[in-house]
């Protein structure tokens, strides 16, 4: 991939709202070149959608989300693919990853409360074969989301100097 497509990449990803004439000028390029490349970014798949990022307490918004650290035996010839492939699969689940370290996947979920979440730990994630344990850790509240942060504090941390 070009350098060019790759700072296309790092400013979308930083702010998705820039306007391709603001992209044109920031990249030394013209709107429609800036156009072309976001084009084929996004059906080669590298893009793969725009978002925004929402401060859920300035919001009625009262979602529960939780990380849940699952252990899971690899399945022959398929290794972790299936079994992430299945559990990503549920629309409670918004991300999975595959971790090293203590746990295989690293799975989030959202639910409308903490009951919500629970039961489909217990009744959905859990009793699926090739999982071993489950360890749900509820999200209590977000400092710092992709580079955003969320509350800003304002007060000045600097330590006085004196002569």
């Amino acid at each position: 991939m070009n350098e060019f497509k790759l700072k296309l990449i790092e400013l979308l990803h930083n702010d998705a709202f820039l306007t391709n004439a603001q992209l044109a000028v920031m990249l030394d390029k013209s709107e429609d070149e800036v156009k072309q490349a976001k084009n084929e970014l996004e059906n080669e798949g590298i893009i793969m959608g725009y978002g925004a990022i929402i401060n859920a307490e300035k919001t009625n918004d009262n979602k529960v989300s939780a990380l849940i650290e699952v252990k899971i035996t690899p399945q022959r010839d398929m290794g972790f693919d299936a079994i992430a492939q299945n559990i990503y699969s549920f629309p409670e689940v918004k991300a999975c990853y595959l971790m090293s370290g203590a746990y295989d996947l690293m799975v989030i979920v959202e639910g409308d409360d903490i009951r919500q979440v629970a039961g489909f730990v217990s009744k959905r994630l859990s009793v699926l074969d090739n999982v071993l344990s489950c360890a749900t850790h509820f999200i209590l509240k977000r400092y710092k989301q992709d580079g955003n942060v969320f509350e800003e504090n304002n007060q000045d941390k600097r330590q006085a100097v004196s002569p």
